[in-house]
């Protein structure tokens, strides 16, 4: 059944065989003319076909490298070459499978994301009358925020949601490409594509299908797959000059022979094969090989860019940084003390997404206060919060923002390392919550990589104070750094960084603006944002900032890998070409040899696939 599949998926493959071997066989049992004129009906009508599809790509705006075939085949006719010319239908018709299966390869691991996508889900029911609970299997499409599911030993979870078992085990392999387990405890999120232990468990949803995790990366797999990188187009380039270098030397063959064959016997050698597939296959190997990485890129076009970064700007808290700030002191300035003003603060921090806030309000949990409900709740965007709590304005923030409502505010002074959130109460200086996020151990060893490799410019861009940006920079080797920026100051900073291309990573949520301004965006989605990513390029799904050097190192792997491919496929060609200008290479021989060079070039444009390490430190 599967060899039907294989030839109902490639019927012109299978009729020009059918074809060749009567052709053959009729030349065998010495009816050469009728083989001559079934080989050469047969022939006119693919030129003919073939030439339709020339048309509508030239009225699409596409030149494209089809015209030499069809000289090929017309030239091998018209010196009775007819067993080469079904030979060229052969390898063009061929090319196509050859294209489908060496997509398939370089696709592997984009297709292992999107088979294994998630299609059912366990909905826990209670029963109005008892209290036993019903299983009932639902599409996941249809999952609602708040349901609480079931999932099985081994099951893949199927949206985003918190566990409600005590403990977990979970596979997420192939969502960030960390080959080991990872244990989830009571309260804690589970991102739908992880692979559930040996043991049954029970989350509550989050996110619906649309919105998790796994089904977001799904939807960045389809639009890489559809996208076509500039090397691609790059590919397409090459038609005209190697058109007309092909044709130049075929004429040039005829003419000094005085033999029309040898017209032929050139141009069998000059398909386009290497030109029309390697690019494309070595791009879909780059992405696919991200993708095993725990890394999506957004195309191939993301790929051709990022390989080519000259500069770039990395956000401060979160992205250099741990992203995890733990409350370290709090000092109050007026007459609250200690505890109020830190339940103060952190009730207002309720309606803030910014990762201080998440800690200011973990700080005051984990200290037993309890959080008051606010009203007139206001976030301005990297700057801070105000809200009404009780009979009291609270205002949370940085140290100008909290001067405009308190004009008594005085900076606080602040070790390596510390950041710090000022609160004012009733229009008064309050106090202040002194935080300390720690650089992630590895952004130092990231951006010296960066600069050894031809990053000429690495800047900062932060919210933050200049002195927290400043010491956080010393720490990882950044000299270049912008504090106390706002939104549209980063977008402007970043249209203005040279050279190009150049690349902004921030955390996906907060930096939107700036990563959509920049060459290529890099967003870090592996906490507080699901994969889309929207504005991004290229979405981290690992917490490590490793992860954008390999991003780097792999797009310019997979870019030299498709220059190289096309450049074989050119020389073999040019030079057998070359040898055929002496009649060495008869018609027949020269399309098969043709077959080989483009078997040769694919398969290392496959080498997309593996590649060095970015090699960090090294």
């Amino acid at each position: 059944m599967s060899s039907l599949r294989v030839l109902w998926r490639y019927p012109a493959i299978v009729a020009t065989v059918v074809a060749l071997a009567i052709v053959l066989t009729l030349h065998v049992v010495g009816l050469e003319e009728a083989g001559r004129w079934l080989a050469t009906a047969y022939v006119a009508a693919f030129v003919a076909w073939t030439l339709v599809g020339m048309v509508r790509d030239v009225l699409r705006g596409h030149v494209g490298l089809d015209i030499l075939a069809v000289v090929a085949m017309v030239a091998t006719l018209a010196v009775g070459e007819y067993v080469a010319s079904l030979i060229i239908v052969l390898m063009l018709s061929g090319g196509e499978a050859l294209e489908d299966f060496a997509g398939r390869r370089a696709k592997r691991d984009l297709s292992a994301l999107l088979d294994r996508s998630p299609r059912i889900a366990h909905v826990l029911l209670h029963s109005p009358d008892s209290t036993a609970e019903e299983v009932r299997d639902v599409p996941v499409d249809e999952v609602r925020v708040g349901d609480a599911l079931l999932v099985r030993p081994a099951e893949i979870v199927p949206v985003d949601g918190r566990l409600v078992t005590e403990t977990g085990t979970f596979d997420e392999s192939s969502l960030t490409g960390e080959s080991m387990p990872v244990a989830r405890v009571v309260g804690q999120e589970v991102l739908s594509g992880a692979i559930n232990g040996n043991r049954a468990v029970r989350i509550r949803a989050v996110r619906s299908s649309a919105d998790s995790q796994y089904q977001q990366i799904v939807a960045l797999v389809h639009a890489a797959e559809a996208s076509h990188a500039p090397i691609v187009r790059l590919a397409d380039r090459f038609a005209i000059p190697f058109t007309a270098v092909s044709l130049v030397l075929a004429g040039a063959a005829w003419a000094l022979s005085g033999d029309s064959t040898r017209f032929a016997e050139v141009l069998v050698l000059a398909t386009p094969c290497p030109l029309l597939i390697a690019a494309p296959v070595a791009f879909l190997g780059g992405l696919s090989r991200s993708a095993k990485a725990g890394v999506i890129m957004k195309g191939g076009a993301v790929i051709e860019q990022i390989a080519r970064v000259r500069s770039a700007a990395f956000d401060k808290t979160g992205t250099l940084t741990q992203g995890r700030p733990e409350l370290v002191d709090v000092r109050p300035a007026g007459d609250l003390d200690a505890q109020e003003l830190l339940r103060l603060a952190a009730s207002a921090e309720q309606y803030s997404t910014h990762v201080l806030a998440e800690s200011i309000r973990r700080a005051a949990v984990g200290r037993g206060l309890t959080l008051l409900p606010a009203e007139n709740a206001r976030e301005v965007a990297t700057n801070g919060v105000s809200a009404t709590i009780g009979d009291r304005t609270v205002v949370v923030g940085k140290p100008a923002f909290v001067a405009s409502v308190a004009p008594d505010t005085t900076r606080a002074r602040l070790d390596t390392g510390q950041a710090a959130a000022y609160v004012a109460v009733d229009g008064r200086f309050a106090g202040v919550l002194v935080l300390a996020d720690d650089p992630r151990p590895e952004a130092g060893s990231v951006i010296s990589w960066l600069r050894s490799r031809g990053v000429d410019t690495i800047a900062m861009f932060t919210g933050d104070v200049a002195s927290t940006a400043q010491s956080v920079g010393r720490q990882v080797g950044i000299d270049d750094v912008h504090a106390e920026l706002l939104p549209p100051e980063k977008v402007q900073l970043a249209g203005q960084l040279q050279p190009r291309p150049m690349m902004m990573v921030g955390d996906g949520v907060n930096d939107a603006p700036a990563l959509a301004a920049a060459d290529v965006g890099v967003a870090m989605g592996a906490r507080g944002a699901t994969a889309a990513g929207d504005a991004a390029d290229v979405v981290v799904l690992v917490d490590s900032l490793e992860k954008v050097a390999e991003a780097v190192a792999i797009g310019r792997h997979t870019r030299q890998v498709a220059l190289t491919a096309i450049w074989i496929g050119i020389a073999l060609s040019l030079g057998l070409m070359v040898i055929a200008m002496t009649g060495v290479i008869p018609a027949v021989v020269g399309a098969l040899v043709q077959e080989l060079v483009d078997l040769a070039t694919i398969l290392y444009a496959l080498r997309a696939l593996g590649g060095p390490p970015s090699r960090l430190g090294r």
